[in-house]
């Protein structure tokens, strides 16, 4: 009995990592009503019994009892949890199953006295129980006999088998051996649920079938996408993707739920950014090549709460506000359910793009263990040097146990991740050390820091400078390398106290003199250019358990706690930002991120009113994110500045009441509910230093206020930075508390108007305490053209409201542009700067979608196909401006440009971006998806090709203020860069080829993922003619020349071997082929475009563009592919007890 035990186990554990998609453990299938003579006598049992309302299962259970028999079904089948009431009174058991059954469209027979219960529409319609015969009256038929088996080999007891043409049949007994009567040349046609049907000829007297998993599992029961709770994938009318995380992590080698879904589902990109502040730590995801604000993450079919971080920065999804998935471990997740349809109508807001549902593990009495190491050993590894970086140690437990009652269970898991750096930067270009450097730092190894001799070269007082400038000779006299010349000259000056001829000597560059004599390279300024170390701990739970046989009480949620460090742009030591007194050699800045994720959920479901099912439930959710910044100052305060900030932090928090009920009365499904959420969005001020600007006698100074000549300089006269430099701290100014609350209901109808034709329609009514009403419908329907071809659609509206955070969020930030920094403040909707460019207040986003595809079936070929073409045109959709210069000039009190200028100043800004209403898109595109198995003996293959195609463009002209228009700015409301942003930056075609080959112990799985090619924003002379291509758009000349990074395909590769029934090692490789995107453009001499007398013009000076910065981006930063770490191999071993 043991023996019998573990090997079953040991059989559900091989199962379970097979290829996503397909769980094939169906445990026992059936065939039809029809009644065998063998079955008779236990049919014809008499039986009194009396149930209301009570489970499938349990009613069969106490059935079994009273009977003395056994049931043999599927125990996955969904009809299971259906509610079931019936009275008997010494009654046969026929007739008192024909009643149970019969509403739930199933069936039963007798084989080898047991009686197995199975789905309506295995069998043919027209057989009958007289011909369920292993013998007919043909002379010239002859016995066939055989047996059939999964694809594990395990006898198959009750399945269908009928000579096509005919109505002869029979069904498999408990070993799964058959009988009957054919002739040679006719077909039979194997059938079982959840099995793929089998036809062939019969050439012989024996005839042993294999039947392959056809996917209709409990795997492809979904609960998005239709509220009726027994509606499988291939039922739905709108596409639905169901994604197994127990196969697809246990083979592959992402680790995180970002990079699983980018690397499995085509419609979904992520990526990890680089040098982009926050969003370093938050992969930005998308679906269908819309915003990642435009899909909505359920977790167990509740909403999700979104991050507190808004994605400001140069990289896809810039402007929106994301979930953050990573913050759920995958090792917590039992499969996940795609919903590539705009479901607004359904779930509310932000559900344009479509649903993403993460259901959790259930399992009990069973403890499992996941041990990963892997690191990135690629050519380019520690900055084109080679060897290898970013080291990856990741340790899961999972543990499920019941809680003391038959279907109650808690489930436990925990996650520890340590993630390191990887840097893919090349050799620093350019100048870094000036003559003043040179002469600083000899002073400094006598023990003399000449930036403390100063704080302000702007002082025009007789002899002010001249012990500084004498300091500065004397030092300078040291220099070994300076040619008598220029140290004659600096003496020259030191004497007659010339600061502005001195400033001209001392900026010359000596960066590699004084690199040699530093004893330094260049690599020893390089940039961290890759992805951001990481430290990561999980805790989650999974629980439910049953009051009475009508109520379950259950809860779930989990703790994620996260700390990452991410650098910024290299701080030279021969620029302002930088201050040499504390740093010599400069400074990278380090921006160390705390993310801390906490939710929880707990409801009451069952059955109340006779039939009706309801959920009532509560769901919190709160997501924080901390910026300390490192290795840096406040230059402003010169020696005084710490080198460590708090910078402050963002939070935000989302509490959902829901109320959901249902019914099935016959063909159709009865749904409606109601729901209440409050959100909470808040900004924390960082310590005073992180944000101050300090005057030369160590006070805060104040724009407009402080004079010229007491604000704090470098040598040059450059003024000093203020704030942390890397990322200043949010400012008092900048807290916010804000919050909003919405409530909702809607109603849902799902009818089979016939076997064939499924109608579905929704509607939802929303109110926003901030944007009052919205009322969006859906309408989908599938129609059955055969048995294996289905017709689908939909068309819906809906809508999305702006989130708290681009209505709320206010901040100052260092931004490269060509890497030059500018100060830039992102200033709230309503805030006076917003008014003085005419900006309105942002209104919510309203879309329009529809969608048409098929699926089909070969069942002959094991082979299935869908295809799901879509539209989706989003108007007044909400996007984050380019940059708006501070008003240069003198202008009169009360006038828009002087209300600018100290908004600007306030914000210790010189550029703006808002968010606003500033376009209309349409998205548009096709989803195909082809299966295919095949088993050869002992081996089994299977292999999944799921492409994408999709297009988002602007649609109509950018929607600018007047205001704006006058003042020629509307370019900056949209511009050029936003576009690219928007609908070329991530791939418009991806694709991906999975195989996975089994054989005994040993299991074998190859990705090919295609990558389609991106459109990098930035511009430059990508042809080589000498100039940046130029379009005049809104009267204005703007460049239109951006380098297209060619596609590519990342191979994956791994091999699995069971050591034992419980443990199992797994070695493999992501990008085994070591591929990178295309490279970077570096420096180039090219002539910008300008507009003179309404046409383009080529005539003016050549500028210097560097997309690289100075060798440092070696591949664009911009843009979102696949990454840019290469070749990462890996190592998994997972116990099972």
């Amino acid at each position: 009995m043991k023996k019998t035990v573990f090997k079953q186990r040991l059989l559900i554990r091989i199962m379970k990592i097979t290829l996503f998609q397909f769980v094939l453990a169906l445990v026992f299938s059936s065939i039809t009503f029809a009644n065998n003579i063998r079955g008779q006598k236990k049919l014809d049992t008499k039986v009194t019994i009396t149930v209301t309302d009570l489970n499938l299962d349990t009613a069969l259970s106490k059935l079994e009892k009273l009977a003395h028999v056994k049931f043999s079904y599927n125990s996955r089948m969904s009809q299971l949890n259906q509610k079931v009431s019936v009275y008997a009174n010494n009654e046969a058991l026929s007739s008192v199953l024909t009643r149970i059954l019969k509403p739930l469209k199933m069936n039963y027979t007798e084989v080898s006295n047991q009686i197995i219960l199975q789905k309506e529409g295995i069998a043919n319609t027209g057989m009958n129980a007289e011909y369920f015969s292993t013998l007919n009256q043909n002379t010239t038929a002859e016995i066939i006999k055989g047996r059939v088996v999964d694809e594990k080999g395990e006898s198959l007891p009750g399945v269908t088998i009928i000579v096509k043409g005919t109505t002869k049949g029979t069904t498999t007994d408990i070993d799964g051996t058959y009988t009957i009567s054919a002739e040679i040349g006719d077909v039979l046609q194997f059938s079982y649920v959840g099995l793929e049907t089998k036809s062939l000829k019969v050439t012989g007297t024996t005839l042993n079938v294999t039947l392959m998993g056809s996917g209709e599992t409990l795997q492809d029961v979904v609960v998005i996408g239709s509220r009726n709770p027994t509606r499988t994938v291939t039922e739905s009318a709108v596409p639905i993707d169901v994604i197994s995380m127990k196969e697809i992590a246990s083979q592959g080698a992402q680790t995180n739920l970002n990079q699983i879904l980018n690397m499995v589902a085509p419609s979904f990109t992520s990526n990890t950014t680089t040098v982009a502040d926050g969003t370093d730590h938050i992969d930005p995801a998308q679906l269908r090549g819309l915003g990642p604000d435009q899909v909505l993450v359920l977790l167990n079919g509740k909403r999700r709460h979104t991050s507190s971080l808004v994605n400001i920065n140069g990289s896809p999804g810039r402007g929106a506000v994301g979930t953050d998935l990573n913050s759920i471990p995958a090792f917590a997740i039992e499969k996940i359910e795609v919903l590539r349809d705009g479901a607004s109508a359904q779930y509310g807001s932000d559900a344009i793009a479509g649903v993403i549902n993460i259901n959790m593990k259930k399992d009990t009495k069973k403890l499992e263990v996941n041990l990963f190491g892997g690191s990135h050993f690629s050519k380019n590894a520690n900055d084109h040097t080679g060897g290898n970086d970013g080291n990856n140690i990741q340790i899961d437990l999972n543990y499920g146990t019941n809680l003391g009652k038959e279907k109650s269970f808690i489930n436990v898991t925990a996650s520890a991740q340590l993630r390191g750096q990887t840097s893919r930067a090349k050799e620093v270009t350019g100048s870094l050390f000036n003559r003043y450097n040179a002469v600083e730092e000899r002073a400094r190894i006598a023990g003399i820091n000449i930036n403390s001799l100063y704080a302000n070269t702007l002082n025009t007082t007789p002899g002010f400078y001249n012990g500084l400038l004498n300091t500065i000779n004397t030092y300078a006299q040291q220099v070994s390398y300076f040619d008598a010349t220029t140290k004659t000259a600096i003496q020259s000056a030191a004497t007659a106290g010339n600061l502005s001829g001195m400033r001209t000597l001392l900026g010359a560059d000596v960066t590699s003199d004084e690199l040699a004599a530093r004893g330094l390279v260049r690599n020893d300024f390089n940039m961290k250019v890759g992805q951001s170390s990481l430290q990561s701990s999980q805790f989650f739970v999974n629980a439910a358990y049953p009051l009475t046989d009508k109520l379950e009480l259950y809860a779930f949620g989990g703790n994620s706690h996260r700390t990452g460090e991410a650098a910024g742009f290299y701080r030279r030591p021969n620029q302002s930002r930088s201050y040499t007194g504390l740093y010599p050699n400069g400074f990278l800045p380090e921006i160390h991120s705390t993310i801390n994720d906490i939710s929880a959920a707990a409801g009451l479901r069952g059955t109340i009113f006779g039939n009706w099912n309801f959920d009532l439930s509560n769901t919190f959710g709160r997501n924080s994110f901390d910026y300390g910044v490192e290795n840096t100052v406040n230059s402003s305060m010169r020696e005084n500045s710490p080198t460590t900030f708090d910078a402050g932090g963002l939070a935000f928090s989302q509490n959902t009441t829901n109320f959901d009920m249902n019914q099935k009365f016959g063909n159709l499904n009865v749904a409606f509910g109601a729901e209440y959420r409050n959100e909470k969005y808040s900004i924390n001020a960082g310590q005073p230093e992180s944000y101050n600007l300090y005057d030369v006698n160590g006070d805060v100074a104040l724009p407009g206020v402080t004079p010229a000549n007491l604000i704090v300089t470098d040598f040059f006269g450059s003024i000093r930075g203020n704030g942390s430099q890397v990322f200043p701290g949010f400012r008092p100014a900048n807290a916010v508390d804000k919050g909003r609350n919405s409530a909702a209901i809607y109603g849902d109808l799902e009818y089979d108007v016939t076997d064939k034709w499924l109608l579905n329609g929704a509607v939802r009514f929303e109110n926003y305490s901030d944007f009052g009403n919205t009322t969006n419908f859906k309408v989908a329907s599938r129609y059955k053209l055969t048995d294996n071809i289905n017709l689908r659609g939909a068309v819906s509206t809906g809508f999305r409201a702006p989130s708290l955070h681009q209505i709320n969020f206010n901040a100052t930030a260092t931004q490269f542009v060509g890497g030059v920094p500018f100060e830039v403040s992102t200033f709230s909707n309503d805030s006076p700067a917003a008014k003085a460019l005419g900006i309105p207040q942002l209104k919510q986003e309203e879309s329009k979608s529809a969608s048409i595809g098929f699926t089909a079936k070969i069942p002959e070929a094991n082979l299935t196909l869908t295809a799901d073409a879509y539209i989706v045109r989003i108007d007044d959709r909400v996007t984050l401006t380019d940059q708006f210069s501070r008003p240069s000039g003198t202008f009169a009190a009360g006038t828009p440009q002087r209300e600018l200028q100290l908004q600007f100043d306030l914000a210790g800004a010189n550029a703006a971006t808002f968010f606003a209403n500033a376009i209309s898109t349409e998205s548009k595109g096709i989803d195909i998806i082809i299966t295919h198995k095949l088993n050869l003996g002992a081996i089994v293959i299977k292999s999944d090709l799921a492409t994408t195609f999709s297009q988002t463009r602007q649609v109509g002209a950018i929607q600018g203020s007047p205001t704006l228009v006058a003042n020629g700015q509307i370019n900056r409301y949209f511009s050029e860069m936003s576009r690219i942003y928007l609908e070329e930056a991530i791939p418009r075609v991806k694709g991906n080829l999975t195989n996975s080959f089994t054989y005994k112990k040993f299991d074998f799985f190859l990705r090919n993922v295609y990558f389609g090619q991106v459109t990098d924003p930035n511009t430059a002379d990508v042809n080589g003619d000498g100039r940046v291509e130029g379009a005049i758009i809104n009267g204005q000349a703007v460049e239109v020349e951006h380098p297209i990074w060619g596609a590519k395909i990342i191979t994956d590769l791994s091999v699995g071997f069971k050591i034992t029934g419980a443990a199992k090692v797994v070695i493999g490789a992501n990008n085994i082929f070591d591929i990178y995107p295309d490279a970077n453009l570096g420096t180039q001499t090219a002539i910008r475009p300008r507009l003179v007398s309404g046409a383009i013009d080529y005539n003016a000076a050549p500028s210097t563009i560097d997309l690289s910065n100075a060798n440092q981006f070696a591949y664009s930063r911009n843009t979102s592919q696949f990454g840019q770490n290469g070749r990462f191999l890996f190592a998994r071993l997972s116990l099972s007890f």
